[in-house]
């Protein structure tokens, strides 16, 4: 196992916004306008707590003193578990992860080339080649949409494929509603061996997504909810688009973002103090042409980093939407997208970076693009540790020894450090004459010859039978139970 899967610990660092003027906007938006909870249930528990709430519009305002008390309960840090300790994260505002991207709802085949609706097998794919690849630290979505199952229970099915088919963490966004989560957690604790230890090392986590401007979805709520009483990290997703779900300017996003984020926390806090949670985020820009997503304009890379410096400011740890190229396959656009969008929030020390892997905005899943973000990332990670300064990385020794008008290529301090140099795996170093021989073979080409490679030899340890056999009967009964159409 490198030391890339269990994240990178950025030496560089950028600041593109004051963070305390983000915050009194939004508390002031928080206690004048309000949030959405479309949730019988999160309504009561602000209202018992003091925030000014409208059963009738489902508007609650909430004052500063909640959110104060919020952050204050709130852990600062926490882990988010692998199946073994090897494979463990701790979100400590620091170290950034890599997961994958989601949720895809078709696929680039990996054998045919074909772009089709994707489906439960391409779920397991995704992730069984995510876990071989050492730069993706999580798996997030899930990458790719069972969309060849019910719909009542495809978020179960879509975990149960993810949980047999990584061993790394596994964080969906697609658990909906409170049974819903109640089945995913106990499939959770037959992974973790019980409900104390799950408490004690959550292999799973939840994410949901906010409805922009100041909205949430009731049982993406109330999902939450049943989390945090297990003591589940879970965190919520603003994705709001200026010109559309947020005013134009970069400001006013960041205040839209920040209040989606701070509402849940509050909810959640004050239902179950003390549980982890982490905010997250994709904020952009309406493409003023077409009014869709943009997916890599320069606004999206600001709007990152700014909202990153939102939460360090409160000591909470970020999940943020990176990568998502708008590029319809693998090339030069996706390349360009992902690089600079990863780069920002690493820039700023973002904890989870989600999603590698995925084309067209996020709904087109390719194993060739997984692999070339990977190398991405590798590159990333090797800048953003900066210039280490010291009596061995000066070489004075050396350079004396050597002198002027030599080289340094058979010295031992050479050998000691020449491995510490980024090797690529896809990007062609070769010469014109030996591209030109491999019949022009590029990076496209190398990512595709080892996502295959990957999918075809990459086994994952597999669950003891009998936790698999409990998760096989959980899915069953949720089928049972939550309907079949």
């Amino acid at each position: 196992m490198s030391d890339n899967q269990m994240g990178i610990r950025p030496n560089l660092k950028i600041s593109v916004v004051n963070p305390e003027e983000i915050h009194e906007a939004t508390l002031e938006v928080l206690a004048e306008t309000g949030v959405i909870f479309p949730s019988e249930k999160a309504l009561n528990i602000l209202a018992e707590a003091g925030a000014e709430v409208d059963f009738d519009t489902m508007i609650a305002k909430i004052p500063p003193k909640l959110v104060e008390q919020a952050l204050r309960t709130a852990p600062r840090e926490f882990v988010l578990a692998g199946r073994e300790p090897e494979s463990d994260l701790l979100l400590d505002g620091e170290t950034c992860y890599l997961s994958t991207d989601g949720c895809g709802v078709e696929v680039i085949d990996i054998e045919t080339g074909e772009r089709r609706g994707s489906t439960k097998q391409d779920v397991a794919d995704s992730a069984r080649v995510a876990d071989a690849l050492d730069e993706i630290s999580f798996y997030w979505g899930p990458a790719a949409s069972a969309l060849d199952v019910p719909s009542p229970v495809r978020s179960l099915h879509e975990l149960q494929a993810a949980l047999y088919n990584t061993v790394k963490h596994v964080q969906p966004e697609t658990i909906l509603g409170e049974q819903e989560a109640r089945y995913a957690i106990k499939m959770a604790e037959a992974v973790a061996g019980g409900s104390d230890e799950l408490r004690k090392r959550p292999v799973l986590s939840i994410m949901q997504c906010a409805k922009d401007p100041l909205g949430h979805d009731g049982g993406s709520l109330e999902a939450s909810l049943v989390a945090a009483e297990h003591g589940i990290p879970t965190g919520f997703m603003p994705m709001p688009m200026g010109c559309a779900t947020a005013p134009a300017t970069l400001a006013a996003n960041l205040v839209i973002t920040t209040a989606d984020s701070l509402s849940t926390l509050v909810l959640l806090q004050l239902a179950h103090p003390g549980s982890p949670y982490f905010f997250a985020a994709a904020p952009t820009s309406m493409d003023l042409h077409t009014g869709g997503y943009t997916g890599g304009g320069p606004e999206d890379h600001l709007l990152a980093a700014g909202f990153k410096e939102v939460c360090a400011y409160y000591g909470i740890p970020l999940s943020m939407g990176v990568m998502a190229t708008g590029s319809k396959e693998p090339d030069w656009h996706a390349a360009l997208d992902n690089s600079l969008s990863t780069l920002m929030s690493v820039l700023t020390h973002t904890d989870m970076l989600t999603g590698a892997g995925l084309l067209h905005g996020s709904k087109i899943f390719a194993f060739d693009q997984l692999v070339m973000d990977c190398e991405i990332m590798e590159v990333i990670s090797k800048t953003c540790e900066g210039i280490h300064v010291d009596e061995e990385t000066l070489a004075f020794d050396v350079i004396s020894k050597v002198g002027p008008g030599s080289h340094f290529l058979a010295e031992k301090h050479t050998r000691n450090h020449m491995r510490d140099l980024w090797q690529p795996r896809l990007v062609d170093q070769a010469s014109y004459d030996a591209w030109e021989k491999s019949g022009r073979r590029g990076p496209m080409d190398r990512a595709l010859d080892m996502a295959r490679e990957i999918h075809r030899q990459h086994e994952v340890p597999a669950l003891d039978d009998e936790v698999q056999a409990e998760i096989d009967a959980l899915l069953a009964d949720a089928e049972k139970h939550l309907g079949r159409s």
